[in-house]
């Protein structure tokens, strides 16, 4: 008879918090957790994308964040090298393991949504990129395009003869006088 016993295992139930700038890189930070719990000798039963919201308070200077529910299968004694794991993980904001011995085995596949999962890391992929693309696009090389002067209206006579407005003082006539007259003062009539 044999002294060694096979170590327990049980159902889990795993909350990641991840930022919003993290989740930027779906593909690889879902590749990220399940190395985590492959290293940690789990079993992933479901996984999906559970929330994205802002978060009550601020963690890491951030506000908002990406929750991913995952169901796992792993001997109890691994749920403390995952959560080692996650916290030397610097993609990682938080997370939080729980027994799911409440859950049937039904209801725990019926949350599984991997599928949706990788058509989301494809969406933010192909939206990163345009992103990029649009930003690449702005750049602009060699001298900035110089403004073009500004035409002034016909119908201000102010912009009309700027250089009689602008040499002439107070009591000068505001149009030149015949050669050889002297200027009228204002207020004269005769």
């Amino acid at each position: 008879m044999s002294t060694a016993t096979e170590p327990r295992t049980g159902i889990y139930e795993a909350m990641f918090l991840v930022s919003q700038s993290e989740a930027a890189q779906f593909a690889s930070l879902i590749e990220h957790i399940e190395d985590i719990l492959s290293r940690g000798g789990a079993e992933i039963v479901s996984m999906r994308k559970w929330d994205e919201r802002r978060l009550a308070y601020e963690i890491e200077k951030q506000k908002r964040g990406v929750y991913i529910l995952v169901y796992l299968r792993c001997p109890t004694d691994s749920v403390a090298k995952i959560e080692r794991d996650v916290q030397i993980s610097e993609r990682i904001m938080r997370m939080l393991i729980t027994k799911a011995d409440h859950l049937s085995p039904e209801e725990i596949a019926s949350a599984d949504d991997r599928e949706g999962l990788a058509v989301e890391a494809k969406l933010r992929a192909e939206k990163a990129a345009a992103d990029s693309e649009q930003a690449s696009g702005k750049v602009r090389l060699g001298a900035p395009v110089a403004e073009e002067a500004a035409v002034p209206a016909a119908d201000d006579p102010a912009a009309a003869a700027p250089e009689a407005n602008s040499e002439a003082g107070p009591g000068a006539p505001s149009e030149p006088s015949p050669e050889g007259e002297a200027p009228k003062p204002e207020g004269d009539n005769a």
